[in-house]
């Protein structure tokens, strides 16, 4: 195993989908310990990385073997802080929505199968360099996604299967041909030889070698390039209005495939956006950074206040997650304009600690909402609960400290990233970060308003008998309680991985 560290990372659970998808029908009861197992496993891999991983500048635990020589593909794998948090969070939110799972599902062994499928697609979206296997992983992940969805969802599942589905294969359609571009003009889909030639100037340069354009027609060329890879990276995240798939695949879909959704696959557009977008179109954006900066108000505001509005318990949720991604989205754009390195290394380094936070908050709130369900018989309506914390005080203590950390209060995890962020934002846009100031009243209105509608007031008679917390509940709840409160009081526990990364993405992102 020695020199393919990363190759286990996602060969674990590749293997583990094909052990469970083998077993016989006689043995499908073995499918949950066996894929629990296999998500195990990969997390203490990506643990014992980051053990030895050292926070200096480049990748580290790199592979590269020539695969496809004549279409310029490589076998390229390596990580950097940015990657190497995005793969202890994929370890980790996979384990405990696996955990959360219930038992009895039909078909389990396909169920474990698709979920372990979907952490190796994960894994190698966060680890490949090279984008022909980069875009596999993508796509990779997508497939199980839509099954998941389709197969266990909700009574809605079919429309917004097809929904999420067609969404994200328009956007990477738009991808693909751009890079498909790119490697006409360059001979390469390396993705850290495209991010330096394109800071030398070189890309413009081979896009007119290589058509025969005047300089200015190339960079035009370019900039329509980048367009197409920014449809594709944010309708993932997504970036309103590219949302509208977002809030019913989350709503539909079997809560535990919703943490994955919220606490992974989310990140694989902002990881792009850090790891290509920038790096290889940081001009481009530039070009358009005022209307960017408007569509990430826009996404942090008018997602709160979409939130607001709900009742459903896992809609609400699904467009907070909205408006916490579309924190990292404005800190992204501001530091293309931040004049100063501090600030610029201050949006990002809080970009990449709110998005694994807000991977742990969002999964660990989901998580919860599966426990709700499971009480309730599937409600989760918030009309149909009230005064909870007489029945389960342990249990709405818990979800409380979630929520609290999702809004960003003091001492837990989502606060450094948030205030990072801002900043940045503040450096490079005072309006910006005055605008989303109301995004946070409005965060803290209606997480607000959850707790008193869910908690508070007389119990329901029917809620009389609502079990709190059992011990394995109790026990699968104590990694993300602890992870608040570690990174709320001590973030330089993850800044310490990604602070060399975060250096470096400052200096390609200066104007």
């Amino acid at each position: 195993m020695a020199g393919h560290e990363l190759t286990w990372l996602t060969m674990a659970p590749l293997l583990g989908a094909a052990v469970v998808a083998c077993l016989p029908r006689s043995q499908e009861a073995r499918a949950r310990p066996i894929g629990l197992s296999a998500a195990g496993i990969a997390l203490a891999w990506a643990l014992g990385l980051a053990l030895r991983f050292q926070d200096l500048p480049g990748y580290q635990f790199v592979e590269r073997l020539s695969w496809i020589p004549y279409l310029g593909v490589e076998y390229h794998l390596g990580v950097d802080g940015l990657g190497l948090a995005m793969a202890l969070l994929t370890g980790f939110v996979m384990l405990l929505a696996l955990m959360v799972s219930r038992t009895g599902l039909e078909r389990p062994r396909l169920y474990y199968a698709l979920f372990l499928l979907l952490e190796a697609g994960l894994m190698g979206t966060f680890t490949a360099l090279n984008f022909f296997h980069w875009f596999l992983c993508w796509e990779l992940s997508l497939i199980p996604a839509f099954f998941l969805i389709r197969l266990w969802g909700g009574p809605m599942r079919g429309s917004v299967s097809t929904g999420f589905f067609l969404y994200t294969l328009a956007g990477s359609v738009a991808m693909l041909l751009a890079f498909q571009v790119l490697f006409l003009a360059t001979g390469t889909f390396d993705l850290p030889g495209l991010a330096r030639l394109s800071q030398e100037g070189g890309v413009t340069a081979r896009l007119s070698e290589y058509f025969g354009w005047p300089e200015g027609v190339s960079r035009r060329v370019l900039g329509w390039v980048g367009a197409g890879v920014f449809l594709g990276l944010a309708v993932k995240v997504p970036l309103m209005p590219l949302h509208g798939w977002l809030p019913g695949a989350y709503a539909e879909a079997p809560t535990a495939v919703t943490m994955v959704l919220t606490g992974v696959m989310s990140k694989m557009g902002l990881y792009g956006f850090l790891r290509i977008m920038g790096p290889i179109f940081a001009d481009a954006m530039r070009g358009a950074w005022g209307m960017l900066m408007v569509l990430a108000v826009v996404t942090v505001v008018g997602s709160a206040a979409a939130a607001w509005a709900q009742k459903d318990l896992k809609r609400l949720l699904a467009y907070s997650s909205i408006n916490h991604l579309g924190y990292c989205l404005l800190g992204i754009f501001a530091a293309l304009q931040c004049g100063s390195e501090s600030a610029r290394q201050a949006a990002l380094g809080g970009v990449i600690l709110q998005m694994f936070n807000h991977g742990i908050n969002a999964a660990t709130l989901f998580g919860l909402v599966a426990l709700v369900e499971r009480r309730s018989g599937g409600l989760r309506d918030l009309d149909d609960f009230g005064g909870l914390r007489k029945a389960a005080p342990v249990f709405c203590g818990v979800m409380g400290m979630a929520v609290f950390a999702s809004l960003g209060l003091p001492g837990l995890n989502g606060f450094p990233g948030e205030f990072l962020i801002f900043t940045g934002v503040f450096a490079a846009a005072p309006w910006a970060a005055v605008a989303s100031v109301l995004g946070l009243l409005l965060t803290a209105v209606f997480l607000l308003g959850l707790m008193q509608r869910m908690f508070h007031g007389p119990l329901p008679g029917r809620w009389s008998g609502w079990t709190d917390l059992s011990p394995r509940e109790w026990a699968m709840m104590i990694p993300s309680l602890g992870l608040m409160l570690v990174l709320g009081v001590y973030p330089q526990a993850l800044l310490g991985i990604v602070n060399a990364a975060v250096v470096e993405l400052a200096a390609v992102w200066a104007p």
